[in-house]
């Protein structure tokens, strides 16, 4: 299986590329800037695999185009597409951001995901393959003073589940990946941004936001977090399910925090209705 993973310098993508290719896959490792490859080529080592690592930044139109192009001359097939790349909203509220900053992160977060699977999809739909999207748990219940990144990840979620029955009728299989609390990993943490300056500059939302990292640091939240691993692991299944469900939970956690909100866990009532839309049958 040929599988190009997108933001793989770091954390969940760097865990992913290495669980797929020890799982026998052929893994093609991209990210925006290779000079960061170091931490993933020391894993690799360490693993005793080999990752192809390309450069692919989801904002830019050329690289992925030149990326994709690649990978078809090079292996003439491309199996599966994991889209991880994100980026986190460290502004705590969105009066608090800037316009500037709230695009940023949609234009990475939603549109870079859209913009390399409309180029991978010719070559998923010659392979039969797969699309998988990390996606999260803001993406199914908006997180207060993390709007921003709940939006893109809420358009993720729609923008995929209108997508997966017309894709299913031509032989891919999308499935989103939901983490929740990741632990060891960089993503949303910022070296110069702390609960301190980020109260400072929450104005009249700081009782609110001390609050809620109360509740974010508090017992309600005990047992939540997994590691990079772990959802690389959920991530490594759900390529290799021969029937995998729209909707994939990493842990029992995430099942449970997000079914106040779900009636459809897993999508399969959603998805078969749609295929009846499009005249695909159940």
């Amino acid at each position: 299986m040929i599988v190009l993973i997108t933001g793989t310098s770091s954390g969940v993508g760097l865990a992913t590329a290495v669980t797929a290719a020890r799982a026998g896959c052929t893994v093609v490792a991209t990210m925006r800037d290779t000079s960061r490859s170091a931490e993933l080529r020391e894993a690799a080592d360490d693993a005793g695999v080999t990752l192809d690592v390309r450069r692919l930044d989801v904002t830019d139109g050329p690289s992925i185009d030149a990326c994709l192009a690649g990978v078809r001359q090079d292996y003439g097939r491309l199996d599966a597409l994991v889209n991880n790349a994100g980026v986190s909203n460290s502004d705590p509220t969105m009066e608090m951001s800037t316009m500037e900053a709230l695009r940023a992160t949609l234009e990475v977060d939603f549109f870079g995901v859209i913009a390399v699977s409309r180029v991978a999809m010719p070559l998923l739909r010659a392979a039969g393959g797969r699309l998988l999207t990390v996606g999260s748990v803001h993406g199914i219940v908006g997180q207060p003073f993390n709007e921003a990144y709940s939006a893109a990840k809420f358009a993720v979620e729609g923008f995929m589940e209108g997508l997966a029955p017309v894709a299913a009728a031509h032989g891919v299989r999308v499935s989103l990946v939901v983490p929740g609390f990741v632990r060891d990993t960089r993503f949303g943490r910022f070296p110069d941004i702390n609960r301190t300056t980020i109260q400072a500059a929450s104005g009249p939302y700081a009782p609110d936001f001390a609050a809620y990292l109360d509740w974010v640091c508090g017992p309600d939240l005990e047992g939540a977090g997994q590691s990079k691993w772990e959802v690389a692991q959920t991530l490594v299944r759900t390529l290799t399910d021969p029937d995998p469900p729209f909707r994939v939970p990493t842990s029992a956690w995430v099942a449970g925090y997000v079914k106040p909100k779900l009636a459809d866990p897993d999508g399969a009532a959603v998805q078969t209705l749609a295929r009846g839309w499009i005249g695909a049958g159940g």
